[in-house]
């Protein structure tokens, strides 16, 4: 059960990169400090270059890291000395992630990128948290389906195009994730809820927008901070 401030009714709150405005992002220390506060933590992953599958955001080390270079060519030897912002904290593996996070938090997990899927399973398989898969790319969504049928997907999307959910009907996804505005410009919870899917909003730093969505009925948000207020009346 989450310690947190946020009070809205049966609202999901997910911790984006671990609550990544009050910790380093996407490293162990995130996971550890937002579990208490949350229901579930997203996380991103990625191959390196030597193979191994690394929880970080960015294609590139320039903007988190004292280091340059895509993550896609340096090896994991090298990835593993780096620290992330001005903490002390390091890139971590797919597997470390996952072991600091309790089992009564579930799991976001989002694949950066096609070709991943088999070893995500494969490593997600060892823990008994709740997960749920997310990408921006149906073609990584598809992968997942394919090595697992039953695994629980969600399309990421941050255009109001009927196309986007269209393909996560293709898909099969459980749920969608919108970038916030679409939810509150668009018809897309009247959509959401006619074709049977969990809405859960992407990136929401704000109290009065946090308020906004809760009212329009979203399953929930996907924040930086746990601490941030709102009202469900």
């Amino acid at each position: 059960m989450r310690d947190t401030q946020i009070t809205g009714d049966d609202v999901q709150i997910v911790g984006h990169r671990g609550c990544a405005g009050q910790y380093p992002e996407n490293t162990v220390l995130a996971m550890k400090r937002s579990a208490p506060h949350v229901d579930m933590i997203e996380i991103d992953v990625q191959r390196c270059g030597s193979g191994e599958l690394i929880v970080f955001h960015d294609d590139t080390l320039d903007h988190l890291t004292e280091a340059s270079g895509s993550v896609a060519s340096t090896d994991w030897e090298t990835i593993r000395e780096l620290t992330v912002g001005d903490s002390e904290q390091t890139i971590p593996r797919l597997a470390t992630v996952l072991d600091a996070i309790p089992t009564d938090t579930g799991v976001n997990i989002e694949l950066k990128h096609v070709g991943i899927a088999d070893d995500v399973l494969a490593i997600a398989a060892q823990i008994d948290n709740t997960v749920l898969y997310s990408s921006f790319q149906p073609a990584a969504l598809s992968e997942v389906q394919t090595v697992d049928p039953t695994a629980n997907c969600a399309l990421l999307f941050a255009d109001a195009s009927e196309k986007s959910v269209q393909t996560a009907i293709d898909l099969d996804c459980t749920a969608i994730h919108p970038r916030y505005d679409l939810v509150l410009t668009t018809d897309l919870m009247k959509t959401a809820r006619k074709n049977g899917f969990r809405v859960n909003t992407w990136t929401i730093s704000d109290s009065d927008v946090a308020t906004e969505l809760i009212q329009t009925g979203v399953d929930g948000l996907i924040v930086d901070y746990w601490n941030l207020e709102f009202s469900s009346a």
